[in-house]
C-alpha cells in the first residue's frame, strides 16, 4: 500500500531532491557519479570553520584516505575528543570527500576531531574490507592521538545508513578486540540486518522511498558476495547478527517510521536495552530514508538538533566532583 499521505508534508519536497535511479551492477557506475555530482552540505554546513588534512592510512589490505577535521583557534597544545565518521550510502556508493563541509562545520560546533574514513566500497571489496577499513582508521587515530590532537580516551564512533551500520559492526569489533576503547556509537538510521532484505513479511508502508528494498538487496549482496539472510553472515558486517550486545558503549539511534530499516533499527535498540547499554531512540513519524537532509523541515532540523546534542553530551561530558 503507498504511503505517501503518511509523509510528513514538510518533508516531500525532500523526495525531488534525491535522484530516483534504479540500482544494479550495470546502473552502479552511472549512479555513483550522479551521487557524486549531487552531494551536498547539511543547511549552515561552513568548510572554513576547521583545517582539513588528508592522511594516508596503511591496512592489511590498502592504502585509504582518512579525512582529519580539527577546529580552528584556541590553545596550541589543545587536546580534542574524535568522532570516526563513516559515510552512508548502502556499502556501494557515497565518499567521505562529501561530507568535507558538514564535517567541518561539525568539528568547530562540537569542538572535537573528525576523522572520515574513505573505506573500500562493495562489489569491488567485499566483507571484511569495509570493516577492516574502518577498524584500521581506528586503530590508527588512537594511536596518533598525540600528533592528532586527540584525546584517546574520547573517541567515538558513527554514521548515516550503511554507515551507521558500519560504525555498529565496528563497535562490536573494538568490543571485541579490546584495544580501543570507544566512549559512544553515533548510529542514524543504521543498515544494521541483511535479515530485512529477505524478509518474507515485509512491513506494508516503510521503505517506499529512496532505499526501498530492491536497493537494499542489492548493497547486502554487493557486500556479503551472496544473497542475504543466510545463516552464516558475521556479526562484523550486519551488527543485528550479534548474539550479545552486552560492553558496547552508550548508543544514539535516529530513524524515521517510513524508513526500512525502522523495523531492525527498533529491534537493535531494544536489545542494546536489554543489554545494559545506554541507549537514546527517536523515531520521526511520516519520515523517510534520509529526511534530515531536507533543509527547512521542522522535523529535519529537530533530528539534527537532537542528534548533535546527543554527541556533544558524549564527546563533553559533565565533570563530576569526586565524592566528599
Amino acid at each position: 500500500m503507498p504511503s505517501r499521505s503518511l509523509i510528513d508534508p514538510e518533508l516531500l519536497p525532500g523526495l525531488d531532491l534525491f535522484p530516483q535511479v534504479e540500482l544494479s551492477a550495470q546502473t552502479l557506475p552511472e549512479v555513483r557519479q550522479l551521487m557524486a555530482a549531487n552531494a551536498g552540505a547539511l543547511p549552515g554546513a561552513d568548510p572554513s570553520l576547521a583545517t582539513r588534512v588528508v592522511h594516508q592510512v596503511e591496512t592489511a589490505a590498502a592504502t585509504i584516505p582518512v579525512r582529519v577535521f580539527t577546529p580552528l583557534g584556541g590553545a596550541e597544545d589543545a587536546v580534542f575528543p574524535a568522532l570516526l565518521h563513516l559515510h552512508g550510502g548502502g556499502y556501494v556508493l557515497g565518499a567521505a570527500s562529501n561530507h568535507d563541509a558538514t564535517n567541518a562545520a561539525l568539528a568547530a560546533e562540537l569542538g572535537c576531531v573528525i576523522a572520515s574514513v574513505e573505506y573500500r566500497l562493495a562489489p569491488e571489496t567485499r566483507h571484511p574490507g569495509p570493516v577492516e577499513d574502518a577498524y584500521a582508521a581506528l586503530k590508527w587515530l588512537h594511536d596518533q592521538a598525540s600528533s592528532l590532537r586527540v584525546d584517546p580516551a574520547r573517541i567515538a564512533v558513527g554514521g548515516e545508513s550503511a554507515g551507521g551500520g558500519l560504525a555498529a559492526c565496528l563497535a562490536l569489533l573494538a568490543r571485541d578486540r579490546g584495544e580501543v576503547k570507544l566512549v559512544f556509537q553515533h548510529l542514524i538510521y543504521p543498515m544494521l540486518d541483511d535479515r530485512t532484505a529477505a524478509a518474507t513479511d515485509p512491513h506494508p508502508f516503510a521503505g517506499q522511498f529512496l532505499w526501498t528494498p530492491e536497493k537494499n538487496r542489492f548493497g547486502w549482496e554487493a557486500l556479503l558476495g551472496h544473497e542475504p539472510g543466510l545463516p552464516t553472515t558475521s556479526p562484523y558486517a550486519a551488527a543485528a547478527r550479534a548474539d550479545d550486545l552486552a560492553g558496547l558503549p552508550p548508543a544514539f539511534m535516529s530513524v524515521g517510521a517510513l524508513d526500512l530499516f525502522i523495523d531492525e533499527n527498533l529491534d537493535y535498540a531494544r536489545r542494546l536495552i536489554r543489554g545494559g547499554v545506554p541507549t537514546e531512540l527517536h523515531v520521526f513519524p511520516g519520515a523517510y530514508h534520509g529526511f534530515d537532509l531536507v533543509p527547512a523541515a521542522r522535523n529535519a532540523m529537530v533530528a539534527r538538533n537532537r542528534s548533535r546534542a546527543a554527541l556533544r553530551r558524549a564527546l563533553h561530558p559533565p565533570l563530576v566532583p569526586p565524592p566528599r
